[in-house]
């Protein structure tokens, strides 16, 4: 028996060794809810249960020699229910730093590598608006952005540039054909939140909040459109492909989706908050917005977000609802509010379309997709494919 019970644990080192790889992917597989992190009293560093290596042992034998678990991505980590991307915490990014910004950290670990706005040469902006255009006016915003997205990349000839300079090019179009061809931008250059908000309400938004919401929603390790990216990106394929295949990905109930079902169960617990969480219980399948798989104690983003929500009044019937739930049911049901409920608070405070949060999410996670685009660019291609035979050099 140890000093933590009587599982036996083991070093940073001594997992690297057992399940041959790297230090830095221990912690990402913490990051991942892959393993937790034991505090070693009285010794620096951390432990990890030998029974929960094992088993991490045994799936990646039987699973297969390369899979997504193993990677070990510098973009963000989320370790002890904090986040941070390249080593910096969002909650001081959010405060110093526009998305533009941000996304130069993600991309090249420089802030300054990102230009200070994202624009799109006119004739394909056009293009694209014509495309999108032609649909009818009830479709979902994402699916505007899916369009939008497709055209732009049959109109770039080099969108086949795949150097570290290609993709920051493309990436500059990209984020402008998603946020300026929805429809109701009203100018194709300046901060991207601010070209985003006219599409998302006619109300006004307060200057940096959307803007903060799109660094906290950037990037957040290995989920489920990322690593639908990083598979894309692994086979080569162009930026505007890898974009295209984490869209696809998000448009999922229980990825993208999941601001939208927080926002209608928010909607019915503005008027009658317990029975709302009550009806919701009876039908099974928990609170929209509450709970995480890999957070414990609290969503950071969650925190962050809410924190700058309630010094906002149109907010405050929002925010009661929650704190009433909160307050009245308790753990287990409520467990933590996550950034699918503030983003439907947020929704809620500023009369939002109902497919607004989707949109927000897709365009800041486009940012966390090409940082691993290019992140992935840099290994071996193909990696990813079972029982794969060797992929000669270019």
């Amino acid at each position: 028996m140890d000093e933590k019970g009587d599982a036996r644990h083991l070093t940073t080192a001594e997992v690297a060794n057992r399940l041959d790889i790297k230090p830095e992917t221990v912690y990402a597989y913490v990051s991942r809810g892959l393993l937790t992190k034991v505090a070693a009293s009285g010794r620096r560093g951390s432990l990890f249960r030998e029974d929960e290596v094992a088993r991490l042992a045994r799936g990646r034998r039987h699973g297969g020699e390369h899979t997504m678990a193993d990677i070990a991505s510098t973009i963000s980590r989320i370790e002890d229910d904090q986040l941070r991307y390249r080593g910096h915490h969002v909650a001081d990014l959010v405060t110093t730093q526009p998305v533009e910004a941000v996304a130069g950290l993600l991309w090249t670990g420089d802030f300054a590598a990102a230009p200070p706005q994202f624009t799109a040469p006119a004739e394909l902006l056009t293009t694209c608006r014509a495309a999108v255009g032609a649909l009818p006016e009830n479709v979902r915003l994402t699916d505007r952005m899916r369009v939008a997205v497709t055209v732009a990349s049959a109109s770039d000839q080099w969108r086949f540039d795949l150097s570290p300079q290609g993709v920051l090019r493309t990436a500059g179009i990209l984020l402008a054909v998603e946020v300026d061809c929805l429809g109701k931008a009203h100018r194709d250059s300046g901060a991207l939140a601010e070209r985003l908000g006219p599409s998302l309400t006619d109300q006004a938004l307060p200057a940096g909040l959307l803007d903060a919401t799109l660094i906290l929603l950037a990037d957040h390790g290995l989920a489920i459109s990322t690593m639908a990216a990083r598979v894309a990106a692994s086979a080569r394929v162009h930026p505007y492909g890898v974009v295209s295949a984490g869209l696809g990905a998000l448009d999922s109930q229980y990825h993208g989706a999941a601001s939208t079902v927080a926002y209608r169960f928010l909607g019915d617990a503005i008027a009658d908050p317990l029975g709302a969480a009550s009806e919701r219980l009876r039908l099974g399948g928990g609170l929209p917005g509450f709970g995480h798989l890999i957070y414990r104690a609290a969503d950071p983003r969650a925190d962050l977000l809410l924190a700058m929500l309630r010094s906002i009044p149109a907010a405050t019937p929002a925010l009661t609802a929650i704190d009433t739930i909160t307050d009245q049911l308790g753990p287990p049901h409520t467990a933590i509010p996550n950034i699918d409920l503030a983003l439907a608070v947020l929704m809620h405070a500023y009369r939002m379309r109902p497919d607004a949060g989707e949109a927000i999410f897709a365009v800041a996670r486009t940012i966390g997709w090409i940082a691993h685009t290019l992140e992935e660019y840099s290994e071996p291609p193909m990696r990813f494919r079972p029982n794969r035979t060797p992929v000669p050099a270019p």
